[in-house]
């Protein structure tokens, strides 16, 4: 019983984790990005990823070990829906990741990353389509829960 509270904790844990990563993001970034702020979003990013890899693997462990039956999830298409919202938030999120690891050369040397205003916009609104889609996701979770749609 113990560990499947402690992996459920970790689950809820990297699921906000991941989602005040996010929203540091969204807060840090601005149309001229300072070295520290760039710093910052490498930071921010990499615990965004940290808390991503929590929420899938003891996401994993929770439908194999500790929730209901790897069949119950396996066959319901809200499970289905979440699994597949948290799999286009991750694809979502590789071009703010790509990009913040482009900039680390430049930040070792001192130099602050340049973008056009048109990747800054594009960066901003990839970020708020992640947090949409991770504001959804405990919608599923909820609906699956209670075995609506099943």
């Amino acid at each position: 019983m113990w560990n499947s509270a402690l992996t459920a904790y970790l689950h809820y844990l990297g699921f906000m984790v991941a989602f005040a990563a996010l929203v540091v993001e969204h807060q840090i970034f601005a149309a001229e990005i300072t070295l520290q702020r760039a710093w910052r979003l490498v930071v921010t990013d990499s615990l965004y990823g940290l808390a991503a890899v929590t929420v899938l693997v003891t996401g994993i462990f929770r439908v194999m070990y500790f929730g209901q039956g790897a069949d119950y999830y396996l066959h319901n298409p809200v499970f289905h829906a979440k699994v597949g919202l948290f799999i286009a938030v991750g694809l979502l999120s590789l071009y703010p990741t790509i990009s913040v690891l482009t900039w680390i050369g430049g930040l070792r040397k001192g130099e602050p990353p340049t973008l056009t205003t048109a990747q800054g916009q594009r960066f901003l609104w990839v970020v708020r389509g992640e947090l949409l889609g991770l504001a959804l996701i405990p919608l599923l979770a909820a609906m699956l829960a209670r075995g609506l749609l099943a």
